[in-house]
């Protein structure tokens, strides 16, 4: 699981392996059940996640109270709530375990000694999210503009993997439906 890390960021053959095992031992290795809260909305985010196994969800309570599912994030992904990390403000979004998840955590004052340390693991962290924020803006505008029908359809193309393995409620409010209109869509495929 740790080589996962290392494995994604590409960085294996540029370090030794005591500075592989410095950035390890940095991260804290967590487990969470389906449902999960691992980062709670008013509040400052202070951690980064990197996804081992299970696919995490970005969501935010709209003004009726209802949870609005914003993005899934899959293995070999960070996910944090960015501009809460970056520029330590309140973030209004929550991080839960969409499924059962395993994530590596570090805290953002550990990975900032870190970058001092090891350059080239800024690097390579800002590289991945910003990959990730691309795909992010990618999938959530190849939505737009069609009706619900079409983008279920555009998200069991596009995301099978998450279709298969989250609640039909999360799918629902991420596409912007009633989990009702799912269930009746879901009979005419």
């Amino acid at each position: 699981m740790d080589n996962q890390l290392l494995n994604h960021l590409q960085l294996g053959k540029s370090l030794s392996a005591s500075d592989q095992g410095v950035i390890l031992d940095a991260f804290e290795h967590r487990t969470y059940k389906e449902g999960a809260t691992l980062f709670q909305s008013d509040h400052i985010c202070r951690q980064l996640f990197f996804v081992c196994k299970g696919i995490l969800r970005i969501l935010v309570q709209n003004e009726n109270g209802h949870e609005v599912t914003h993005f899934f994030t899959s293995e070999n992904r960070f996910c944090t709530i960015l501009n809460s990390f970056i520029n330590q403000v309140i973030a209004h979004e929550t991080i839960q375990a969409a499924c059962d998840a395993e994530v590596l955590c570090i805290d953002r004052a550990a990975l900032m000694e870190l970058y001092e340390q090891y350059p080239a693991l800024k690097t390579a962290i800002d590289q991945s999210i910003q990959k990730t924020l691309l795909e992010k803006i990618n999938t959530r505008n190849a939505y737009l503009g069609y009706d619900s029908s079409e983008r279920y359809r555009l998200f069991l193309e596009r995301q099978p993997d998450i279709a298969s393995r989250v609640p039909l409620g999360d799918i629902a409010s991420y596409l912007g439906i009633t989990p009702q209109s799912l269930s009746r869509i879901r009979r005419k495929h």
